[in-house]
């Protein structure tokens, strides 16, 4: 039944006040119900598939507010007109149902992410792929987190009558031309755009091994504005997203994983060569850190002292290959002090025989002198 035919009847606006309340609880009530079969109808049709699965269990805060706020609003577009309030309660439930569905279209786009996530774990040997993929959907969600909440502010100003004129300013701005014309002006927006450019291209991603200002670490997180590196000793850098576009840096993994790692040695020049090269061999073999790829010995540099050997390994990524270079340092170290112990480096000295023959009579006149 309408609700101005059960006002007729009731008269006056205090019961057409209770008669509004009384009608937007069972709204809510009945709101909450269907939601629920609703969500658990949804759960049964995914029947275990990710996408529905995670947007049921992300949106559904969300996908209820919208349903109630929903239903309150056709409460109040049928309530009679002397009901006390019922303009601003209007105007309330309006901007309320666009902060809801503002809401629920982040938490659909937040599955969505959660989602990519999950089909692509990231703990595989091959993660290549997965890495990308992930990147791009947390760079992207978190843009399109922003184009959101940009939209349904520039709604809920729109219901102001003061401030339709800013809301439509902010539609504006949304467009592509606003972004980028606003690109020099707003470092913001500059991020913005940096960080779709990371997105697409993608100079780096999740797990990327990097060199930063002189720091080895790994890309932790790619935030709205900024990119998480964590350091090897645990300590984090934040580096804006402008700066991997503008900047020269290390990429360490940009299109595998695999690596070579080197480890030098300063020996004499009596050092043999061939017997380090099977010690080394040895090894490698006896090494779980080795991919099998790279196992080599060079004699790369030499000067006045010394030669300067060079040992060539290969390992799957850069935290392996370390763990490897210590091991090869430390056994060949062993091995040589204690097989060639003559050809660790040694400062030479030469003298002059006839110097060393008039020493040594100079030595023994003053030995007869005092004797």
């Amino acid at each position: 039944m309408d609700l101005s035919t059960f006002h007729s009847l009731m008269g006056g606006p205090l019961r057409s006040a209770l008669t509004v309340l009384v009608s937007a609880l069972l709204v809510t009530l009945v709101a909450i119900v269907v939601h629920r079969a609703g969500i658990g109808l949804l759960k049964k049709l995914a029947n275990g598939h990710a996408l529905s699965s995670n947007v049921a269990r992300v949106a559904f805060r969300a996908s209820q507010l919208c349903l109630i706020v929903f239903g309150l609003r056709m409460v109040l577009a049928s309530a009679p007109d002397d009901t006390p309030g019922l303009v601003a309660m209007s105007h309330v439930t309006s901007v309320a149902l666009i902060i809801a569905l503002t809401w629920l279209a982040m938490q659909c786009i937040e599955s969505l992410s959660i989602t990519i996530s999950q089909i692509n774990p990231v703990d595989a040997a091959d993660n290549l792929r997965a890495r990308r993929r992930i990147t791009q959907a947390r760079v992207l969600t978190r843009s399109a987190h922003a184009i959101v909440v940009l939209l349904g502010l520039s709604f809920v100003l729109l219901t102001l009558p003061g401030a339709r004129q800013i809301g439509a300013s902010l539609l504006a701005s949304a467009g592509v031309a606003g972004l980028v014309a606003g690109i020099a002006a707003r470092p913001v927006l500059g991020n913005f755009i940096a960080g779709l450019q990371i997105a697409f291209s993608q100079p780096i991603r999740i797990d990327d091994v990097l060199i930063v200002n002189g720091e080895w670490g790994t890309v932790e997180e790619i935030k709205g504005t900024y990119v998480v590196v964590r350091v090897w000793d645990e300590r984090r850098l934040i580096v804006p997203l402008q700066w991997f576009i503008e900047n020269p840096f290390e990429n360490w993994t940009h299109t595998s994983s695999d690596i070579l790692g080197t480890v030098f040695l300063w020996l004499d020049f009596s050092v043999p060569i061939e017997p380090l090269r099977a010690e080394l061999t040895r090894i490698c073999e006896g090494a779980k850190q080795w991919d099998g790829r790279v196992c080599t010995v060079q004699a790369t540099d030499s000067n006045e002292r010394a030669v300067r050997v060079r040992f060539l390994i290969s390992a799957k990524d850069s935290g392996t290959a370390f763990e490897l270079r210590c091991l090869v340092r430390e056994q060949m170290l062993a091995f040589i002090t204690s097989h060639y112990p003559h050809s660790l480096p040694r400062l030479r000295s030469t003298h002059d025989p006839i110097e060393v023959h008039g020493m040594q009579a100079q030595n023994d006149s003053v030995s007869l002198y005092k004797a």
